[in-house]
């Protein structure tokens, strides 16, 4: 199976910094694969919040994430605090993807980058629904 390519934008329009606990390792002393989808997430729920949303009330839709991206470029270990990038891109009408870089604060050096392609949803009906207008108002606005 061939490796992932992935190319990052030339800029990012949403930035936050999160730590690694101790939690967040794995017996081999580094970040945990699954753990870096947790700070990703995290990194997610940050984003929509700058945006003035909640995730679970985005215009009266939901999100939900439909796939998800990632590349390891180093390890990160406990202690370090990671800067996570954002970038919304590839619109459709149902949703997008949330480009992410993730590097350690102080030396620069990239631990990840990936994609996560995000859909809304009607809450009541639990299907697919339009990017809201509003949504992307606020989105051109970055």
């Amino acid at each position: 199976m061939p490796r992932i390519q992935f190319e990052l934008p030339e800029r990012f329009t949403f930035s936050t910094e999160i730590q690694i606990y101790i939690s967040h390792v794995n017996q081999g002393g580094h970040l945990d694969n699954a753990q870096l989808l947790t700070l990703v997430s995290e990194a997610r729920v940050r984003f929509f919040q700058a945006l003035g949303y909640r995730e679970a009330g985005v215009e009266g839709l939901s999100i939900v994430v439909g796939d998800i991206v990632a590349q390891y470029k180093s390890e990160g270990f406990h202690g370090e605090t990671m800067r996570v990038e954002m970038v919304p891109a590839d619109f459709n009408k149902y949703g997008f993807d949330i480009v992410y870089r993730m590097t350690e604060k102080d030396s620069g050096r990239e631990v990840a980058r990936g994609k996560l392609g995000v859909v809304f949803t009607d809450r009541e009906t639990r299907k697919v629904a339009l990017v809201p207008a509003r949504f992307m108002e606020r989105i051109a606005a970055l």
